[in-house]
């Protein structure tokens, strides 16, 4: 089984993608940090039940990588918005298994004391055009979303919409229920609505 953790927002730098997400839940994320491997940084922002947001970009400071980034963000243009879910899992090795390929190979990372397994395709790109969800796995105890402060901000609804909506779905079903997450039929792309202390707010 996988559970739902968190999900990203990238944009073509921090600042941007940061930016994108405090204007549309109207609070502010917390420092992240750097991401070696794939030389990104991000901010944070804590979610009840346990999940977090997180906006991401390339980390103009640090060297290329040597492999694609995760999250396909070695193509990514145009305005900040909301790219990628991501869910856990206790053993990514047996959940890759049991999926088709194209989830990607598990990559081992670290940052400070929090230690996890990301499954990242060869070319970053995730199935479904990145609307299928990246898999990771903690190492340990130690996961941000209790960290970080909670603002009163919490996902209700996260609709994934791309036009083999049906298929991911189906796909998914054996191994994640989620009430909070639907498939819709249509162009790829996320749709996420939140409760927060300014009333109902979407961001996509």
């Amino acid at each position: 089984m996988i559970t739902f953790d968190h999900v990203a927002v990238a944009g073509q730098t921090l600042a941007a993608a940061t930016a994108h997400a405090e204007a549309a839940l109207g609070v502010t994320l917390q420092e992240g940090g750097e991401h070696a491997v794939f030389h990104t940084h991000n901010t944070l922002l804590g979610l009840e039940d346990g999940l977090y947001l997180e906006a991401i970009a390339i980390n103009p400071d640090a060297p290329k990588p040597e492999r694609a980034r995760w999250f396909d963000l070695d193509n990514f243009a145009g305005k900040p918005r909301l790219t990628n879910w991501i869910c856990r899992c206790d053993d990514l090795d047996a959940t890759l298994a049991a999926l088709p390929e194209g989830f990607g190979t598990p990559v081992d990372l670290q940052r400070g004391d929090l230690r996890w397994r990301m499954a990242v395709p060869h070319s970053g790109v995730l199935p479904y055009d990145n609307c299928a969800p990246a898999l990771i796995e903690w190492i340990g105890d130690a996961h941000p979303a209790p960290r970080l402060t909670q603002q009163g901000c919490a996902l209700t609804t996260l609709e994934v919409h791309h036009p083999q909506a049906a298929a991911l779905g189906a796909l998914l079903a054996p191994v994640l229920t989620d009430a909070r997450i639907s498939f819709h039929p249509g162009a790829a792309a996320l749709k996420a609505a939140f409760k927060t202390p300014n009333g109902p707010a979407t961001l996509c």
